[in-house]
């Protein structure tokens, strides 16, 4: 009797030991997909496929010259954000924080960023080129510093706003606000596909600090899928 008392506790340490060897292993951290879903029946009767948002279409020059779209982002995560140079306001702080984050990410090639100016009339490519040098960005091809309105076209401004919209980002003509434009200080993640995955407030240290605790997390996701595909 005494013999089977003392092996009772021996038991139930190798049925736990046994069962935590065995149970399934928990699913990595993933963001969230914001914006609209479209849940789409099959016509092979299966589960309902359900399709995200994605950022629009673009076609934007940077402080380069290059152009820049969709697929210059391909299989890679960025940042973006929206700003104008002669900003008196919220524009230094938002690109200074912007820039703690490039400046973590600087040696990692699958982050890229993007800044999108919302006054293409005066913020010509020579004035994109001047602002990324003063920033201390060298290499256009980490950090974009893009206009709609490289060539001049007349719709340059509604479809920057426009863009600002797709990113949940509040933009516009202001007269009444410092340097003609009202727009506050979001960043966005982007995931390798176009879904936008996380929004930050750059004007606080803590949304800045989650932006740069959670990319890592963005990038897993996106190694994880190249690692599939690859197979």
């Amino acid at each position: 009797m005494l013999l089977h008392r003392l092996l009772l506790p021996v038991g139930a340490a190798l049925f736990l030991a046994v069962t935590a060897c065995t149970a399934p292993p928990k699913q990595a951290a993933q963001l969230p997909i914001m914006g609209e879903r479209d849940v789409r029946p099959r016509a092979d009767g299966g589960p309902a496929d359900t399709v995200f948002a994605t950022v629009p279409r673009f076609r934007l020059t940077d402080q380069a010259r290059q152009v820049i779209t969709n697929q210059t982002f391909a299989g890679r995560a960025y940042v973006a954000d929206f700003f104008f140079a002669t900003c008196p306001g919220i524009c230094p702080k938002m690109q200074g924080e912007l820039l703690k984050v490039y400046t973590k990410f600087a040696a990692d090639k699958r982050v890229v960023f993007l800044s999108h100016t919302i006054d293409p009339a005066h913020d010509t490519i020579p004035v994109l080129r001047d602002y990324a040098q003063r920033l201390g960005i060298t290499d256009a091809s980490r950090w974009h510093f893009a206009t709609t309105g490289a060539h001049g076209e007349p719709t340059a401004k509604d479809t920057v706003f426009q863009l600002a919209r797709a990113y949940f980002t509040a933009a516009l003509p202001d007269k009444q606000a410092p340097g003609g434009f009202a727009h506050n200080g979001t960043f966005a993640l982007v995931d390798d596909q176009g879904h936008i995955r996380g929004l930050y407030d750059s004007l606080n240290p803590k949304e800045v600090a989650r932006l740069i605790e959670e990319l890592p997390i963005l990038l897993a996701e996106i190694d994880s899928r190249k690692a599939v595909a690859g197979k």
